[in-house]
């Protein structure tokens, strides 16, 4: 362990010690190590004694820096783990970090470009527009063109911090799975979730990717804009993109002010976020509202505007279907099918008893019942349904926490645009849409037409397969042998070079006994030899 990283261990365990974290695991429940090192801390000072757990973990993550900030914000979409009131105080953790100095920007962009700065931008403002704890932007003009555009490096240095941070929470989580409270908390499965998200923030050509690949999407639509990605000046380090001027969705006011119709700016939240998971099956999954502007133009067909595609999602096809039906029998509140879901897709431990989980799953919608669906959360639902799932031994995939995230995200948005919104009056029929189009006709006839060009490339070839199945069959009624011949004479040369095998062994093992209980070597050296002579003589007889 370097120096860095031993200093860094130090200043965990003083921050543990000082917000007293230990307090959020039952006493009996405490990973040992952590106790004991904890006591022997003893004459350090308490800080914020009197505020709760919940606060106490937000600002211990705050004070160990933007790594453990991030680390926060991922962790507070992990309600299916996490009580709410822990979640809701982690949400609040603001990712605010100062810039770094103008000159270290000018540097690492001109390094990834290979070229000044003035040969290819214009205006360059070395102010950063910007700044966040992986990367900050800056703003310029192309030389060539014109355009307004936005520079994003990356952070000098951040990486081997990153990296020091993970192997430290690593260590720590490996710890914490220990613990029952651990292996409930799946810790190491959290943090290696949290390691594949942050190391690919790192990488802007795979941002710069993934913008380019939503963009296309929605080419042409009137629903969402992602700025055009320069690709020429694409790097690790650095991102090009056009400079946008939309209005910030929080910002209610001012598009009150624009006479922005809210209603249908609502529902095109939510008809983007099931557009993107059932038709493209890639959907941006970092869509809180520091990412998310509405245009200016036509406020009464408003658009939205999406930044910062670092985090993408995708399902697998199995899933997509599974989680479709899932949604449907969330707005038909038909709780048995809920449960065979769950089983059937083995998201839940097979072991689990079915008569148990259905009742758990009532208890869950109980309260629902005499409620409007326009006043039913259907981000928190399916909180409380992983969160049940989990109790019958349910691991949600990472892919399904970025559902389940993104899902909240667009509900609150939408909700906090335009109250009324009832989400799922606007995402049933969507859904049934696009249930009919996978399991009726239209959907079997789709995949005869993508696998034609299969079987027009086979066809050719079928009279001659046809013809060779047939001779083979008809030699194989009127002379078996013939045919079977290779194939019985190699299963004889695989029984003979397996006995040789098991000899050679039996005579080695028998050297080496003897050779300890012998004073002359000679026997055991003539047993060794045999047995090396029969896996030679395996060997020969394995080889075709």
């Amino acid at each position: 362990m370097t120096l860095a990283s031993l200093r860094r261990s130090w200043q965990i365990a003083r921050t543990l010690h000082r917000y007293r974290l230990l307090d959020l695991l039952p006493e009996s429940r405490r990973p040992a190590l952590l106790v004991w090192l904890d006591r022997l801390l003893f004459w350090l000072p308490r800080t914020a004694q009197h505020e709760a757990p919940a606060v106490r973990l937000k600002l211990a993550l705050q004070a160990l820096g933007p790594v453990y900030i991030k680390f926060g914000q991922m962790l507070s979409t992990r309600r299916d783990l996490l009580p709410d009131e822990l979640a809701d105080a982690l949400a609040l953790l603001q990712d605010q970090v100062p810039p770094f100095s103008p000159d270290q920007a000018t540097a690492r962009i001109e390094a990834a470009l290979g070229q000044p700065i003035d040969a290819l931008f214009d205006d360059f403002n070395p102010t950063p527009l910007a700044s966040a704890s992986v990367a900050q932007v800056h703003t310029a003009r192309l030389k060539s063109n014109g355009d307004e555009v936005v520079i994003k490096v990356v952070r000098p240095g951040i990486e081997s911090v990153i990296r020091a941070d993970l192997a430290l929470m690593a260590q720590v989580a490996r710890l914490l799975a220990a613990s029952p409270t651990g292996q409930r908390l799946h810790p190491v499965e959290v943090v290696e979730d949290y390691r594949r998200t942050i190391l690919a923030e790192l990488d802007l050509t795979r941002e710069a990717d993934n913008a380019q690949r939503l963009r296309a999407n929605f080419e042409g639509s009137d629903a969402l804009y992602i700025p055009r990605v320069y690709e020429q000046f694409s790097h690790p380090n650095l991102m090009v993109m056009e400079r946008i001027y939309g209005i910030p969705v929080t910002d209610i006011a001012a598009l009150h002010a624009q006479g922005t119709d809210m209603k249908k700016l609502a529902e095109r939240g939510v008809e983007v976020f099931f557009t993107q998971v059932f038709r493209d099956n890639f959907f941006h999954a970092d869509m809180h509202p520091g990412n998310i502007f509405v245009s200016r133009e036509h406020p009464d067909d408003p658009m939205y505007i999406g930044i910062d595609c670092g985090i993408v999602g995708h399902l697998s096809e199995q899933d997509k279907r599974d989680m479709a039906e899932i949604f449907l029998a969330f707005f038909n509140q038909d709780y048995r099918r809920l449960a065979q879901l769950f089983l059937q897709t083995g998201w839940v431990d097979a072991k689990a008893d079915p008569v148990a989980f259905e009742h758990a799953l009532k208890q869950v919608f109980a309260p629902l019942e005499n409620k409007p669906l326009s006043e039913i959360s259907f981000g928190q639902l399916l909180v409380d349904l992983f969160r049940t799932a989990h109790e019958f031994g349910m691991v949600v995939k990472p892919q399904l926490v970025l559902l389940e995230k993104t899902l909240l995200y667009i509900e609150g948005l939408g909700r906090q645009l335009y109250p009324q919104l009832d989400l799922w009056d606007t995402a049933k029929p969507f859904l049934e849409q696009w249930m009919a189009q996978q399991m009726g006709p239209q959907a079997y006839w789709q995949r005869v037409k993508e696998s034609a060009p299969f079987w027009a490339e086979k066809l050719p070839e079928l009279p001659d397969l046809l013809h060779d199945n047939l001779t083979l069959g008809r030699t194989l009624l009127t002379n078996p042998r013939q045919v079977l011949e290779p194939y019985i004479q190699e299963r004889r040369r695989q029984h003979r070079s397996q006995i040789f095998l098991v000899i050679g062994g039996c005579l080695v093992i028998s050297s080496t006994i003897l050779f300890g209980k012998t004073v002359t070597i000679w026997p055991s050296m003539a047993l060794a030899t045999a047995g090396f002579v029969a896996w030679i003589t395996c060997w020969r007889i394995r080889k075709p």
